[in-house]
């Protein structure tokens, strides 16, 4: 799964300039981003205007009866997605990426689990697959949220989790983004692990454990990359 990332490179003309954007929020860097919290999301718009704009992190479908729904849904499989009946609205309307630089997972270490931070190696920011979805509640208050699309490990992961985020090429970024394009098939080539070699990982404290720690010390390197 994916339940806590980065986003520590908040420069506005990398981000735009990676995205291709024409309007992007006020950021700050953020170094755990929680489930239920807001996060940086890239849409394309019917007006071919592509932003980034600001969503809660936990998927509230349209068809939800309540809000804590979202709770559960911060990650949504690769293999399901697109053929669920709750979620292949979203899937073939309203995907989006998700802007990070980083991810942790929790590796098994003996009866306790260890957090591992996962980047790549020239610190790069770069996009989670995921689905966003607009619900309004029963007292008529509208929420935006989102979904992270996770996938089987790369062989790079697979002895640090059993999971990973499905992270989108740059150059697949127009198709995932494309409103147009509708049918789960013309997408499904992507919901696959990343396997760049690119990325670089290594065990960090437990600090991160807690979303109550947001700052640079959830990142330092507790021991050899892994």
């Amino acid at each position: 799964m994916c339940g806590r990332y980065t986003l520590t490179q908040i420069s506005p003309e990398l981000i735009r300039k990676l995205f291709l954007l024409t309007y992007l929020p006020d950021l700050r860097p953020r170094y755990n981003i929680a489930p239920t919290q807001h996060v940086l999301v890239v849409r394309e718009k019917p007006d071919n205007e592509r932003g980034a704009d600001f969503v809660r992190w936990g998927l509230i479908p349209s068809w939800a009866k309540e809000e804590a729904i979202g709770n559960r849904m911060i990650n949504l499989r690769s293999e399901t997605v697109a053929d669920k009946p709750g979620f292949r609205g979203p899937f073939r309307h309203r995907r989006c990426l998700v802007v990070a630089d980083g991810f942790y997972e929790w590796q098994k270490a003996g009866p306790r689990k260890q957090p591992v931070y996962v980047r790549r190696a020239d610190g790069q920011p770069f996009g989670f697959g995921g689905v966003w979805d607009h619900w309004i509640s029963p007292d008529a208050a509208e929420i935006e949220s989102c979904s992270i699309i996770t996938t089987a490990p790369s062989e790079f992961i697979a002895p640090i989790h059993d999971r990973m985020p499905l992270i989108i090429e740059p150059g697949d970024y127009d198709l995932w983004l494309d409103p147009a394009v509708q049918r789960p098939d013309d997408v499904r080539g992507l919901l696959k692990p990343y396997t760049s070699p690119d990325l670089t990982a290594y065990p960090v404290s437990t600090l991160v454990n807690s979303p109550a720690n947001d700052d640079p010390a959830c990142i330092e390197p507790l021991g050899t990359p892994c």
